[in-house]
């Protein structure tokens, strides 16, 4: 069963900021450069229509095996992240998270919904999630949420830096 997880952030960046850095490829593969040896942005691509779809892949070989071990694994261990982001008329912007296991059992999705407050000096946010893997799907829902959560500060973070640089 999906569970749910919300929050509010006082930002300074808009939901039409937030769409316009997710529109850059630039953006994208800055954010994920500092895991460069674990993680590639494997397609990138924004419609007329301003829908954001991106697949990232992380190798997951040498995360969950012994270093002499992940090095003779055959290619294929690895996480699918496939997201698609689009801001609606009335200045929402949603988030569809699928990721699937390859290799190994498991999959998830989760939604990402941010909408300003009344006073436009927030953002409210809410998550939901849902993980299909045996036996421990109900825990990694919770600890994928809370991450998804915890994480909306430092993504809003890094679009103000990014912003303010001028990249």
């Amino acid at each position: 069963m999906p569970k749910s997880f919300d929050c509010s952030v006082e930002t300074p960046v808009s939901i039409e900021q937030i769409h316009a850095v997710y529109c850059q490829r630039d953006y994208w593969e800055a954010r994920l450069a500092p895991h460069k040896d674990l993680v590639e942005l494997r397609a990138f691509d924004v419609d007329a229509s301003g829908t954001v779809r991106t697949t990232v892949v992380q190798d997951l070989r040498n995360i969950v095996l012994p270093p002499p071990f992940g090095k003779l694994y055959p290619r294929g261990l690895e996480l699918v992240q496939s997201e698609t982001w689009t801001v609606d008329h009335d200045a929402t912007v949603r988030g569809d998270i699928h990721v699937k296991a390859h290799g190994a059992p498991g999959s998830g999705r989760g939604r990402v919904v941010i909408t300003p407050s009344r006073d436009a000096k927030r953002l409210e946010c809410s998550a939901t999630v849902q993980v299909k893997v045996p036996l421990v799907g109900g825990k990694l829902e919770n600890l994928y949420g809370r991450q998804m959560i915890d994480q909306i500060p430092d993504t809003l973070r890094s679009i103000k830096e990014w912003i303010d640089e001028g990249a």
